[in-house]
């Protein structure tokens, strides 16, 4: 079947088209840096055709929530080279996902640092921070003076993923309502500048972007991950044709630079939007079926056999089958995640899910 078939995703060569979406799990502690469960937690699931790591903040003000792990200081880029040894040692391929949260933030989770976005608009609701939650704080909204910092941040931080750290290359997080989604959607962009109004200004703090990182670290070492009108965290995209016009300009714009590949979230995989950015992209296509339905294998199987993506984006299985690739492969039962262990600090639902014991079955 072609889902445990190889690829080529730029520099990488993957042994089959399963890969583990960047999945949140704030177990790297106040400092963020990753520790032994991290570095277990990633190993364990090696077989993987890629793995793409949390999100991982590039800068103190970009990081989201308690627990998130970070690229910036020399302490967080030590305890992800030991999860890159690790994953390297089992045979794993691994790429840092690079996400800065903008407006997704609040002072007491980045350190007191400014929160930024760009436009000064706060997501209505509230964050939870380490003492409890909080109301969202209006953000900074970046000028066009803060723009070329934000850009090095983003990346600084791909350099020292791949040289320091070790990932085999990093994906750039468009995607779920973090800052680059919020220049995307019309709703968190108000900008009257170069950089808001029309969908190829919207787009454009997005391709500067990733143009940059990939001068710096090499296009096939770079992927980018978006989500079309996912419409989380305020970012909301609710006008179809818009939508398709920003994403558009947006992916024709990152094309000619021959990135590693682009990874879509999107309920619909197989529509009209999804398949036309395929087209226009051109290059490597990676398909994650979106939040609320979990990808089961009968439907990963058919993505790749229909034509719809080059490789499944897949994260609950993932994270309660550490050898998921081989459960799918050989159709054997799988563990069921459990949501009340997502999110916490210690290894109940992150590395205790049992490996499939094939004597115990058979016995």
């Amino acid at each position: 079947m072609l889902l445990f078939s190889p690829l080529t995703l730029g520099s990488l060569e993957l042994p089959n088209r399963v890969i583990m979406a960047p999945l949140t799990r704030v177990r790297s502690g106040e400092a963020g840096i990753p520790g032994d469960i991290v570095v277990e937690h990633y190993r364990q699931r090696a077989s993987l055709g890629l793995i793409v790591s949390e999100g991982t903040y590039p800068s103190h003000a970009g990081q989201g929530f308690p627990g998130q792990p970070g690229l910036v200081e020399d302490e967080q880029l030590a305890g992800w080279k030991r999860v890159t040894d690790a994953v390297h040692a089992d045979g794993g391929r691994i790429i840092a996902q690079v996400m800065h949260a903008g407006r997704v933030s609040h002072p007491d989770i980045n350190g007191g640092y400014e929160v930024v976005a760009p436009s000064a608009i706060a997501i209505n609701g509230t964050t939870r921070t380490s003492t409890g939650k909080v109301p969202y704080p209006v953000p900074h909204a970046l000028t066009a003076e803060d723009l070329p910092g934000i850009i090095d941040e983003f990346v600084t931080a791909s350099r020292k993923a791949i040289d320091v750290a070790g990932f085999d290359g990093v994906e750039l997080h468009g995607a779920n309502g973090y800052l680059l989604h919020q220049f995307l959607s019309p709703a968190a962009n108000r900008r009257e500048d170069s950089y808001g109004g029309s969908p190829e200004n919207r787009a454009r703090f997005v391709v500067d972007v990733v143009t940059a990182v990939a001068a710096e670290v090499g296009a096939d070492k770079v992927g980018l991950r978006i989500s079309p009108a996912h419409n989380i965290q305020d970012a909301l995209e609710t006008d179809a044709d818009d939508v398709h016009a920003t994403y558009t300009a947006l992916v024709r714009s990152i094309a000619p630079l021959k990135l590693a590949y682009l990874s879509v979230l999107h309920a619909e995989p197989t529509g009209g939007l999804v398949q036309d950015l395929r087209q226009t992209f051109g290059g490597p296509f990676l398909v994650n079926s979106g939040f609320g339905v979990i990808t089961n294998r009968e439907e990963a199987i058919a993505i790749l056999e229909d034509g719809v993506g080059d490789a499944v984006v897949v994260g609950r299985p993932a994270i309660a089958n550490p050898d998921l690739a081989r459960r799918w492969r050989d159709n054997l039962p799988e563990n069921q995640p459990n949501p009340a262990t997502f999110y916490g600090l210690g290894a109940e639902g992150y590395t205790d899910y049992p490996f499939y014991d094939t004597t115990a079955a058979t016995a």
